[in-house]
């Protein structure tokens, strides 16, 4: 079998969101362009409707849990493990980077966590934007950065809007 991958691009309150579907399942998602996987695209939209389905009832404050079978081929040894840990903290819910060090079981310390956030290519499937520094939001890559991040933790219920959110 030939590895293919399929795009679809879904806009969403925070801009538009890029996913990448192989035969496995979904591979990368992010803001931006497309990310060159090294392996031929289709135009496959019944492989990326399942997946475009999911994200658009997350944002639509319908959906908690995806279902979407992911492909990790993106990430390996301890990089692998930490994002799989990540990928079980509920929806509304967060973690610390160490809280994350400590239950991915790979000794990877706080530091790296942080690292291994920044190169997450499932970013909302595999939410980065729950992973929080001990004295307030941390970082984010994603989107327009912690803005992005402020506005999916208030989406989940995990921070209260603002005045400006009410506007």
């Amino acid at each position: 079998m030939m590895d293919t991958v399929a795009f679809a691009e879904v806009p969403t309150p925070v801009g538009p969101f890029v996913m990448a579907v192989t035969e496995v399942g979904l591979a990368t998602t992010g803001w931006g362009g497309r990310r060159d996987l090294g392996i031929p695209e289709v135009h496959d939209p019944d492989r990326t409707a399942f997946a475009v389905s999911e994200l658009k009832a997350y944002f639509a404050g319908e959906l908690r849990t995806f279902q979407t079978p992911i492909d990790w081929r993106l990430s390996s040894g301890s990089r692998r493990r930490v994002l799989q840990a990540l990928h079980e903290v509920p929806y509304g819910t967060v973690v610390t980077y160490g809280e994350l060090a400590r239950l991915s079981g790979t000794g990877v310390p706080a530091r790296g966590i942080g690292s291994i956030m920044a190169g997450n290519p499932l970013g909302i499937v595999v939410p980065c934007h729950r992973v929080v520094a001990g004295n307030g939001l941390g970082g984010f890559s994603g989107g327009v950065g912690v803005e992005t991040k402020r506005w999916l933790l208030t989406h989940e219920g995990y921070l209260q809007p603002t005045l400006l959110d009410l506007f």
